[in-house]
């Protein structure tokens, strides 16, 4: 053994290494309230685009269906909404998944993040509701 394997560490190298931890931790929290305000942005246009379906296919229902010029634009307003909000919130999570390689943050710690399984079961309802708007199929 050598000196240096022997000597012990000095105070500046503990603090030094405790503020890294810190800044790390830091770091990862900030990635969860971004991935989470994602989260929020992709179930505002999941929403808002269903909304936007179901409220003008009502008002199909109660006129007369030669009355309305463009009768899917509002269909196809809302997929658009749906499909921006479910893919935005895919790439999301895949850029919060790199970040969390990229600073060295094991794989393990992280992968039941409670942001990032929201954001996965969000992603599926998004596609769920696509296909589901897409094909005019479910309790839609």
């Amino acid at each position: 053994m050598t000196d240096v394997e022997n000597t012990p560490e000095d105070r500046g190298t503990v603090l030094a290494e405790r503020r890294t931890n810190l800044a790390i931790k830091r770091s990862v929290i900030a990635a969860e309230r971004t991935l989470m305000a994602w989260i929020r942005t992709a179930i505002s246009m999941i929403g808002f685009g269903f909304t936007i379906f179901k409220f003008f296919q009502y008002m199909n229902e109660e006129s007369s269906v030669a009355s309305i010029r463009h009768a899917e634009t509002p269909r196809n307003l809302g997929m658009t909404l749906v499909a921006v909000g479910t893919l935005a919130l895919a790439v999301a999570a895949w850029q919060h998944r790199v970040f969390l390689k990229d600073i060295g943050e094991s794989q393990a710690q992280h992968v039941s993040s409670i942001s990032f399984v929201v954001a996965i079961v969000v992603v599926l309802i998004g596609l769920l509701t696509f296909c589901g708007v897409l094909l005019r199929v479910g309790p839609y």
